[in-house]
């Protein structure tokens, strides 16, 4: 592992290990262009991507280029902090650029996270005033960002950034939430309407796919936008409306652009956890943060009762799955702590941990919440469901920081629910194995009266999990609850939906009496691999083939429409492998086709799905 020095200020709030490792190789490469020069150029490490930076008439740009085509228009970004407009009347300094190159361990479409970029960091004016302007440019995408100095009582009143994509490309959008649980929808940019749209959104822009939204969110609000008559897509903070003081430095969150030549590319893409700082040493080779599949009661059966938690654990226990959550509603047990004290004492011995529901509002006072970690680590729980935080405003998305820290300390995995989208902070803390802010399973069942759209899951792999991890609760079989979706597609979102804790929606003994019960044993919580298969369209179908280990497995989410496609399974390589497939049955959701077989690298499949449907392969050696 190569770490290189990165320029002052590049990320704030690292740790002293961190530092000293930037210091033992560093990397300073001066640029030397006037600062009044055309604008300045800073290509990726492959030198596809580059990043055109200007403030020619004062206002200060970048735009985003990949393979010589323009993928970004001139964008703006821009921090509006005691009536002065930090990105306007602008004079640009003469960079710095620095090249980092790193890599980590991650839960996500891949094992190991590379991040390589050459970073600039600007010196920019504004009305004399001094300020900076950090630049992230990697092969799948772009980081900016401005840093405003420390100063005593600064208000930061608006952010104001843009994002203005060329032409009138096609976009996969939801509207605006505080927790991201809205429809992705397929559009046209043109046609987004007036509202309030969240982040990420993806759109095709020519034959690549673009992905925007922030990363680092700590200290800051969180960013919503609206489209503006020219087309461009406006930054506003919804939750911070009057602003707020601060006396330190002002780090916005970076302003990013994924871009990939195709599905395989964007969905592999970490940069939004690669513009995150590092973990500490300790933590990030913690053995006690494992990823795993876990059993839960409330979609299934809503709030769990006490005389029946042993048999949840049972069965937990005969899936092979590694945690039980139990979920809202345990703290009305006779002695709850005690009660689940004897509950955590039984699994223990089952050979499964245990893992508790508590509302934010719990957890929301630093003392609280060390102290409610304490008791829940002293009754036997190793991860925490933390459900119903407030809309992020700067002092809440400051929440999720100090509330993982402290997760951390006593030793607690965390899953945050109701909860604002990720930015990348499971690589600072990578105690967060999940976090909801996803339109999810939950809106799919029949006590609620709600249903998902049918686009909306082959949507999603390319949208909201381009940023990160997920908890969808996924996969039910029981079929009063699948309400036009089939059995294939309800074990394919099990597998299309990353998360590291693999929380499933449905009912266990539904799973164990499932013809399909060894596969969905098998199930795996990460990945070391993932390629797109050619036949995906978001909003109309999402097909993957991931690999965990020596096995594959293939999954598609059908949308609307009845289709038939090949799955050619190049990617096996050389040697004789065993498959089993799971197929639509036509006209009846509840059943398989089933079949079992030898294939090769030579072999294509010739398949069938239904609309809603799926198709689910394992394949081994």
């Amino acid at each position: 592992m190569l770490f290189e020095h990165r320029g002052p200020g590049y990320r704030a709030g690292t740790g002293a290990a961190w530092c000293l490792a930037l210091t033992l190789s560093a990397v300073l490469v001066p640029f030397l262009a006037p600062a009044d020069a055309a604008p300045v150029v800073i290509s990726s490490p492959d030198g596809s991507v580059k990043a055109q930076v200007s403030a020619d008439d004062g206002v200060l740009r970048y735009s985003v280029l990949m393979d010589g085509k323009e993928v970004l228009a001139p964008s703006q970004v821009i921090v509006r902090s005691d009536g002065v407009v930090f990105g306007n009347q602008a004079v640009l300094g003469k960079p710095k650029v620095y090249v980092v190159n790193e890599s980590y361990a991650f839960f996500g479409a891949k094992a190991k996270a590379v991040d390589h970029a050459r970073v600039a960091v600007f010196q920019v004016t504004t009305q004399g005033l001094k300020y900076s302007l950090d630049l992230h440019v990697a092969d799948d995408g772009v980081g900016v960002r401005l840093r405003l100095p420390a100063k005593t009582g600064r208000k930061v009143e608006a952010d104001l950034s843009t994002w203005k994509l060329p032409g009138n490309p096609t976009v996969w959008a939801a509207t605006a939430d505080p927790s991201y649980e809205q429809h992705y929808r397929t559009a046209t940019l043109n046609a987004l309407g007036t509202q309030a749209y969240g982040f990420p959104l993806t759109a095709k822009v020519g034959t690549a796919y673009v992905t925007l939204t922030e990363a680092a969110l700590k200290d800051y609000g969180d960013l919503s936008f609206k489209k503006a008559d020219d087309g461009a897509l406006v930054g506003f903070l919804p939750n911070d409306p009057q602003g707020w003081t601060s006396d330190n430095e002002v780090v916005q969150p970076w302003r990013v652009t994924i871009v990939a030549r195709d599905l395989t590319q964007l969905v592999n893409t970490t940069l939004v956890q690669n513009l995150n700082p590092p973990a500490d040493f300790v933590l990030a080779h913690a053995d006690w943060i494992v990823p795993g599949r876990s059993v839960w009661q409330w979609m299934a059966v809503g709030a769990p009762k006490f005389e029946d938690q042993h048999r949840w654990v049972d069965w937990t226990k005969s899936l092979g799955y590694e945690y039980y959550l139990v979920d809202e509603g345990w703290s009305d047990w006779k002695d709850p702590w005690a009660s689940l004290t004897s509950v955590c004492d039984y699994a223990k011995r089952q050979g499964v941990k245990i893992w508790l529901w508590v509302h934010s509002k719990e957890v929301s006072d630093p003392g609280a919440r060390k102290a409610y970690f304490r008791r829940a680590v002293d009754a036997g729980v190793v991860g925490v469901k933390v459900d119903f935080p407030p809309p992020t405003n700067r002092a809440w998305s400051n929440w999720y920081h100090d509330t993982a820290r402290d997760a951390a300390a006593y030793k607690l995995l965390i899953d945050f629910h109701g909860a604002t989208k990720p930015t990348g902070m499971e690589r600072t803390w990578p105690n967060e194995l999940t976090r909801e802010g996803v339109r999810g399973h939950e809106w799919h069942i029949t006590r609620y009266h709600r249903i998902l759209e049918p686009q909306h899951d082959t949507i999603l792999p390319f949208t909201r999990y381009v940023a990160g991890h997920g908890d969808y609760t996924p996969m039910v079989f029981d079929p009063k609850e699948l309400q036009g979706n089939s059995w294939a597609h309800e074990l394919a979102q099990s597998i299309v939906f990353t998360s590291a804790f693999l929380c499933m929606g449905g009912h266990p003994a539904d799973y164990l009496a499932n013809p399909a019960k060894e596969l969905i044993s098998a199930l795996p919580a990460t990945w070391d691999e993932t390629l797109v298969l050619p036949a995906s369209e978001p909003g109309k179908l999402a097909a993957m083939a991931r690999r965990h280990g020596d096995q594959w497995f293939i999954a598609i989410i059908n949308g609307e429409d009845p289709v038939t496609l090949d799955i050619p399974l190049r990617f096996l390589g050389v040697g004789p492998w065993k498959a089993a497939r799971f197929g639509d049955v036509p006209d009846k959701s509840d059943a398989w086709d089933q079949e079992k077989g030898a294939v090769t690298a030579q072999t294509s499949w010739h398949v069938r799905l239904a609309s809603r449907g799926g198709f689910v392969a394992w394949i081994k050696k």
